[in-house]
């Protein structure tokens, strides 16, 4: 079976699944090949598992701030340049294009009449789980972004649905983590803003990846320029995470049981959904804008327990090439019925 992959770049969470991904089935002899879009080539980092990787320009949100600016997005959009990337993208000698909310292989799959399926965390929000404002702009961004034959969403719990347990990294077993390490990822924050939430805290030390900071410790905050290796020996031994409300990143933090602490991307219809699943499912705490108060109050909650999520990836690449994308329910359950909840949540 040949496969095209398709990754949208914007977010790091995107890449992390679809590495997981590349490995798992490359062991299994499947070849494989990856466009990117939504981010300038050059900002891509630790992309040794994806080969002779393409990239396109694609589509993405303009944020300042912490808020999506609609005004700079339409701005930044060249759609004579999309529809070209779509109509120019060759698909026909696949079998199978799967993809990760990228519109340019999703669009070109539908054209050219190839397989597409959904592999993502988007693809949750076509079955009813924990949902914020959106309305219908959200429902044709999920219908009509990158449009797919079969969907297999992943969420941090199944909502009675027949979603995915997150593709989560494996790291090596938790040791006892250093109290006073914060991991903080807020890369849609202005780090300026960070520095003045987390000056008060003297007695914590927070290490910040942020593509805009100078590198450097100043304060309370170390800054680093992103790193995949680097970013995750901090998670290692953090005790917590302040970050925005993406996916990867809480469902991490969730599998090590470090505390966490969300702040969505405002006007960002999946950030702000998935911080009302987090809050509901009493995974994580919520702040709606940076708020020195809550973090103090996070800061003295109690140490989190782990969610302990099978690996999945291999058992999804198994799934894949067995051709039968129609039939999701048996692998979505049994890969549900090893998830180990913390007790006390009152989930099902």
């Amino acid at each position: 079976m040949r496969l095209l992959y398709g990754v949208q770049g914007t977010g790091n969470g995107h890449i992390t699944r679809a590495r997981l991904m590349a490995n798992a089935l490359a062991r299994r002899g499947a070849r494989v090949d990856f466009i990117f879009s939504g981010r300038p080539p050059g900002e891509y980092f630790d992309m040794a598992p994806f080969g002779d990787y393409q990239t396109r320009e694609g589509l993405t949100f303009v944020t300042r701030r912490g808020r999506i600016r609609p005004l700079g997005t339409l701005r930044r959009c060249r759609p004579g340049q999309l529809l070209r990337d779509i109509r120019e993208l060759r698909v026909l000698d696949y079998d199978l294009v799967i993809n990760d909310f990228e519109p340019i292989s999703a669009w070109a799959a539908r054209n050219a009449g190839v397989p597409c399926l959904a592999l993502s965390h988007q693809a949750s929000f076509l079955h009813p789980v924990p949902r914020a404002g959106g309305g219908w702009l959200a429902d044709i961004l999920l219908h009509r972004f990158a449009p797919a034959d079969y969907h297999l969403g992943l969420h941090w719990h199944h909502f009675d649905q027949p979603l995915l347990p997150p593709l989560v990294e494996p790291h090596p077993p938790a040791g006892r983590a250093d109290e006073h390490q914060i991991l903080v990822y807020l890369p849609f924050e202005c780090p300026s803003a960070i520095t003045r939430l987390l000056a008060p805290f003297g007695h914590y030390r927070f290490v910040s990846f942020h593509p805009r900071a100078e590198p450097g410790r100043k304060g309370t905050l170390e800054w680093y320029s992103p790193s995949r290796q680097a970013f995750r020996d901090c998670l290692q031994h953090s005790a917590g995470v302040i970050a925005n409300s993406g996916f990867e990143l809480p469902s991490e933090a969730l599998s090590l049981g470090r505390k966490l602490l969300v702040k969505p991307v405002q006007g960002q219809f999946e950030q702000a959904s998935n911080a009302l699943a987090l809050q509901r499912l009493g995974l994580a705490r919520v702040m709606p804008q940076l708020d020195r108060e809550a973090v103090a109050g996070w800061l003295a909650a109690p140490a989190a327990m782990p969610v302990a999520y099978p690996e999945i990836a291999p058992r999804v690449a198994d799934w894949v090439l067995a051709g039968r994308w129609e039939q999701r329910q048996a692998l979505c359950q049994s890969l549900w019925a090893e998830v180990r909840f913390p007790p006390g949540l009152g989930l099902s």
